[in-house]
């Protein structure tokens, strides 16, 4: 077997990934960025959203108040203004570097003020991200996917990869996971194929703490295949009517359309119930083609025509709020081992994150990441890959239904039980690295181990959603709550070999999990 050796190991190259490529490259340090997927990867080319940013000193409190509201009483307050108080930087930086984006800022859900900075229309994630990747030195090696985290003389030194070749061993003075987010555990989603929650899974595995995987957002304005239609097309001002032709958003939050996502993915859900459809209106957008090219060619590409009537819409899943546990410098509390971006839990988005805050958050803290990880290098002289999860990729479909059916937009204390004692018969089995060259071909042994990591995600996330429900604290119930009245966290902790196991969850009320 292969083994490689760098400095700094980069899994996943969104916008997290490829801003800690950049900021550890500028510190001299030798970086190994891989992509599980041809570039441009993760979810980071499909955010039709920009950056939120504050606009000034002045509107940074308005916009902490923001995130706390949309947070719904889980917002790390502290996390929140310490992210919010560096983005200026950011921009600062991405102006200085000469990225186009628009004059003037637009109003996504939740916002307050006109504050999202876009680029490329209703492509920002993709401009910026293809932006970015042409400043690297190193190139980002793509088809790699990482199916174990090496551990030696107590703490993570490298990874077990996966690539075109087979598998590989790579050394690392220390581990960054950029991975993304957990979507494809849903049948209806906006995340790319890649998002099967690998680094959740594989930080699991090795010890790390998750947190708060049951608050998983569902994005309101989905078309039927699951492709977005962006949250700035209510900002411009579409409006969602019901089956009957009524507009209803009116109804359920004085902010409308505008309302934070929970509200209105729940006001879909419920109309599209009630009255057997939702649609989104974009006729009153001004220029629509030139602003949102990409809503307007897919909509056409699926057959409705948005410039005649409103194209049916429903809610999919977008976001996950919940992953690793890490402190304000991305690092997990395993020795070696940061985590940024989606795949990671700060604080920053509670149980409901506002518009646009994700590609700032992976700007701040990829780069916040990076620092701190080169801070903390190390190479032990051995370093042993930990057993891997594998499942039978033909049980990934009823997995989606059933997850789709027990913890979408409404869930219930029956179904989610159910569900659970349904993943709790699978039969995922735990292998050691020597097992896995049985597989011969990589693509085969690829797909048992997303299965896997998907399996062991599900698991914990119907039981912390399961705890939740029962304990009357829930954050998305049916009667639109503002907030829990008793917040608290949800953490579990991993151990080796923890998907044999069932694990013990933890209630920790805000402000007091922080990683030490």
């Amino acid at each position: 077997m292969v083994t490689l050796t760098t400095d700094l190991l980069i899994l996943g190259a969104g916008i997290a990934g490829v801003y800690a490529a950049l900021a550890a490259e500028e510190r001299g340090a030798k970086v190994l960025l891989l992509s599980k997927d041809p570039l441009p990867s993760g979810s980071t080319p499909w955010a039709q959203g920009g950056v939120a940013f504050p606009l000034d000193e002045a509107d940074l409190e308005a916009h902490l108040q923001d995130t706390l509201r949309a947070g719904r009483g889980l917002v790390e307050e502290g996390v929140a203004r310490s992210i919010l108080e560096e983005a200026p930087q950011h921009w600062e930086r991405l102006l200085a570097l000469g990225l186009p984006f628009h004059p003037e800022p637009t109003r996504e859900g939740g916002h307050s003020r006109a504050r999202v900075r876009h680029l490329g229309g209703d492509r920002s994630g993709l401009f910026l991200l293809k932006d970015l990747l042409k400043r690297l030195r190193s190139p980002v090696q793509e088809g790699y996917m990482a199916v174990a985290l090496l551990l030696g003389e107590g703490r993570v030194a490298g990874a077990l990869v996966l690539g075109p070749e087979g598998l590989q061993a790579v050394r690392a003075g220390a581990v960054l996971l950029a991975t993304g987010g957990l979507g494809r555990l849903f049948p209806v989603t906006t995340n790319p194929k890649g998002a099967t929650g690998d680094g959740m899974a594989l930080a699991y595995l090795a010890g790390a703490t998750l947190r708060d995987l049951e608050f998983v957002q569902f994005h309101p304005t989905a078309l039927p295949d699951g492709s977005l239609v962006s949250e700035a097309c209510r900002g411009e001002g579409a409006i969602l009517l019901n089956a009957q032709g009524e507009r209803f958003m009116p109804r359920y939050d004085p902010l409308g359309e505008l309302a934070p996502r929970d509200v209105v993915a729940r006001a879909v859900h419920r109309e599209g119930e009630r009255t057997g459809g939702v649609y989104l209106d974009l006729r009153p957008i001004p220029h629509l083609e030139s602003r949102f090219p990409t809503v307007v060619a897919t909509a056409r590409a699926l057959g409705f025509n948005p410039f005649r009537e409103p194209t049916p819409v429903a809610p999919a899943a977008h976001y996950a709020m919940g992953g690793i546990r890490t402190d304000l410098l991305g690092y997990t509390g395993l020795p070696g081992l940061y985590a940024a971006g989606e795949v990671a839990s700060t604080g920053f988005h509670g149980a409901n994150r506002l518009a646009s805050n994700s590609l700032l958050e992976g700007l701040v803290m990829g780069e916040r990441a990076a620092k701190a990880a080169l801070q903390d290098l190390a190479h032990p002289k051995r370093g042993e890959p930990l057993p891997v999860l594998l499942l039978d990729p033909e049980h990934l479909k009823p997995l989606r239904e059933r997850m789709g059916q027990a913890a979408g937009v409404v869930r219930r204390g029956q179904d989610l039980a159910q569900a659970l004692a349904w993943l709790e018969g699978l039969p995922l089995k735990e292998a050691l690295p020597e097992d896995l060259l049985a597989f011969g071909d990589p693509r085969t042994l690829r797909g048992f181990v997303e299965a896997g990591h998907l399996a062991l995600l599900a698991r914990l996330l119907l039981r912390m959603a399961l705890l939740r429900e029962e304990s009357r604290g829930a954050h998305f119930r049916e009667d639109f709550p503002q907030e829990a009245q008793e917040p608290y966290h949800l953490e579990v902790r991993g151990t080796h070999g923890a998907g044999r196991e069932r694990p013990s969850l933890v209630r920790v009320p805000p402000g007091t999990s922080a990683v030490r």
